[in-house]
């Protein structure tokens, strides 16, 4: 740890992963969206093993959530945005994927949300964007985010980029998150690694440091 001017600057993932000072934001683990990759389970064994790390050593949990809105009540943006992702050259053929309440909606089962975690939905691919979650973590003084979850290109890169630009420390865990596409999601990861904003890691090294 490097101290100037009063200020302490992580250089290693122990100090910047600190349990006291860094919460687990879990990324869009929903029944809907994991059904669509063919290593979802694998991912999804992936993000268990980190939120017991993160369970155990007593690190806030965050769970997001994408949540879709009813047809009358999308823009322009969300219109276009449904006619890429399901392939429609009309507005009038898409359909909402993740209403509120739908099965596809709703978090794997498997990560057992507990009543001290939370659980924040959004329709934006940024984390920070429309939520709580920036408010959340700075109300409890933490300094730092370890993120996993789907996906690395749509979701992941961007709540990572916004979070460093809020001055928070991206904790990428890259061994739990997991691609749609897995020459976009290399090239995300890249990315985060070349800009250097965030730390890179993972399961087992987060392991070393929760442990």
């Amino acid at each position: 740890m490097q101290n100037i001017h009063g200020l302490a600057i992580p250089e290693t993932l122990a100090e910047a992963a600190a349990p006291e000072t860094t919460a687990l934001v879990v990324y869009d683990m929903q029944i809907g969206i994991l059904r669509q990759l063919p290593h979802g389970p694998a991912v999804l064994e992936s993000v268990l093993r980190t939120l017991e790390l993160a369970r155990s050593a007593g690190t806030r949990v965050f769970f997001m959530r994408h949540m879709s809105l009813p047809a009358r009540m999308a823009g322009v943006f969300q219109f276009r945005q449904m006619m890429t992702w399901q392939r429609k050259s009309l507005a009038e053929d898409v359909h909402p994927w993740f209403l509120r309440d739908s099965p596809g909606f709703a978090l794997a089962p498997e990560l057992e949300v507990r009543d001290d975690e939370v659980i924040f939905d959004k329709i934006t691919f940024s984390a920070f964007e429309g939520t709580p979650l920036a408010i959340a973590m700075r109300d409890c003084g933490l300094k730092s985010f370890v993120i996993c979850g789907i996906a690395t290109e749509i979701g992941i890169e961007p709540t990572v980029r916004h979070g460093a630009d809020l001055g928070l420390i991206p904790i990428v865990v890259t061994d739990a998150c997991g691609g749609g596409d897995n020459e976009a999601a290399e090239r995300a990861m890249a990315s985060m690694k070349y800009m250097g904003d965030a730390m890179l890691c993972s399961v087992e090294e987060l392991s070393a440091v929760w442990r």
